[in-house]
């Protein structure tokens, strides 16, 4: 276990630079003082560890410092294995990648290794094609030439050109400045900016991408989960409208499938939850609640409650003298 320890500090060293023992323990799970033992382990060993001292200080590798370290544990090796099988290698266009580093991997285990991985790997099923209810599910598909441009021009930090089809507009050309790739659940997203503001761009709408080999106007160094948070939070606030509403408790994850998001959650005194969610506007709101017939209810906005009203008044209207 220890060994194992030593070569992930000199990994996230070797990875992520200078890093203080504060974090060094928060990403090894370990306590500070075992951090500080370690470290005087490596030393010891030969391994050229160094601390600067100071307030910003902390531990790191002498530049320029290369080691092979080898040898993956059997639950390494599962778990790149698992991450894999079934669609996880479908993200990003990166299958065929995967899918010869998966190979290596398990040509690199030890004989005594291969056996059970690969036993254990039969038994994890990651993300079906279709769920209990023989619903299957929609990947959104993305041209490979596409996807190769926007990644290649990601990761070199290259301006992008983009043919973008945004919902009910035109096409049109576009060139933007790449943060980041998102990929959530089947559908995957660009984060960029154009002219100095924020855009964020659905994969699957892209008809044409070209790397222009130009440097983008980017920072550096990016946190992408945050920049993910906040687009997200702009994206709920803008063009949206918040519904509270009544569901029976047996229908809540059927309402939580149609609503973009959920903003708070409690038991009413019946039994029944009372949810404040988001749909993109009225129509989808209108359309999303009509599928629970009397299981739901819509206690506002006030438009809502009309439209759903109207809507169950015309349809007992159509059927009221039916033969």
């Amino acid at each position: 276990m220890r060994a194992d320890r030593l070569v992930s500090l000199v990994l996230l060293l070797r990875q992520r630079g200078q890093l203080t023992a504060d974090t060094l323990a928060r990403e090894l799970e370990i306590s500070t003082r075992t951090v500080l033992r370690d470290i005087e382990a490596l030393s010891a060993a030969g391994i050229p560890v160094y601390a600067e001292r100071g307030r910003h200080g902390g531990f790191a590798l002498l530049p320029g410092f290369r080691t092979e370290l080898t040898g993956l544990n059997h639950d390494e090796a599962l778990a790149l294995l698992t991450a894999g099988s079934g669609r996880g290698e479908q993200v990003l266009g990166l299958g065929s990648a995967l899918a010869s580093a998966v190979r290596k991997v398990v040509d690199a285990l030890p004989d005594t290794h291969q056996a059970t991985a690969s036993d254990a790997t039969r038994r994890f099923l990651f993300q079906p094609q279709t769920d209990l209810l023989s619903r299957r599910l929609v990947t959104e598909e993305v041209p490979d030439a596409t996807m190769r441009a926007v990644r290649d021009a990601v990761l070199a930090g290259h301006k992008l050109r983009l043919h973008y089809a945004s919902r009910g507009h035109p096409a049109r050309w576009s060139i933007v400045d790449p943060i980041g790739l998102v990929a959530v659940r089947d559908r995957r997203y660009l984060l960029a900016t154009q002219s100095g503001q924020d855009r964020t761009y659905r994969l699957s709408r892209m008809l044409a991408a070209e790397d222009l080999r130009e440097p983008a106007q980017r920072s550096d160094q990016v946190d992408l989960e945050q920049v993910w948070k906040e687009r997200c939070a702009r994206f709920l606030s803008d063009a949206h409208i918040t519904v509270s509403v009544r569901v029976n408790p047996t229908r809540r994850d059927d309402l939580l499938k149609t609503a973009v998001a959920v903003r708070a959650e409690e038991v009413d005194t019946d039994g029944w939850l009372r949810l404040e969610v988001t749909y993109q506007d009225l129509w989808h709101a209108e359309w999303a609640l009509w599928q629970f017939s009397t299981d739901a209810e819509a206690l506002a906005p006030q438009a809502l409650r009309t439209a759903l009203h109207n809507r169950a008044a015309a349809t007992a209207n159509r059927y009221a003298n039916s033969t």
